[in-house]
């Protein structure tokens, strides 16, 4: 199990205890968080689960892969190199077992 914390431009935020294998967005998408919308289904296709993550958790994260990459041009908000993400590339377990990101304002 994991933990998920998604803070929001206004304040709130959210946690999240998953299971290991379930990624940023489909946790997001499966327990109703704001914010993060999903549109491709977690393929990498449409940049609507763009999150900023919190320094403390970066380091332990895999590379951002080429699809990731280029999806990541596409974001609705401003793009953070050292900081935005795909929540669709990163999973429980694999990538973390606690991780906390800020949502974007916008995601289309």
């Amino acid at each position: 199990m994991a933990t998920i914390t998604y803070h929001r431009l206004n304040g709130d935020s959210t946690s999240l205890t998953v299971e290991d294998g379930t990624s940023i967005m489909r946790a997001a998408v499966s327990n109703g968080v704001d914010g993060i919308v999903g549109e491709c289904g977690g393929q990498a296709m449409c940049a609507t689960c763009h999150v900023y993550v919190r320094e403390p958790f970066l380091e332990s994260l895999p590379e951002i892969g080429d699809e990731e990459e280029e999806m990541l041009d596409c974001t609705a908000d401003e793009r953070d190199d050292e900081r935005s993400r795909l929540g669709c590339q990163l999973k429980a377990g694999a990538a973390f077992d606690s991780i906390e990101v800020d949502v974007p304002g916008s995601q289309v």
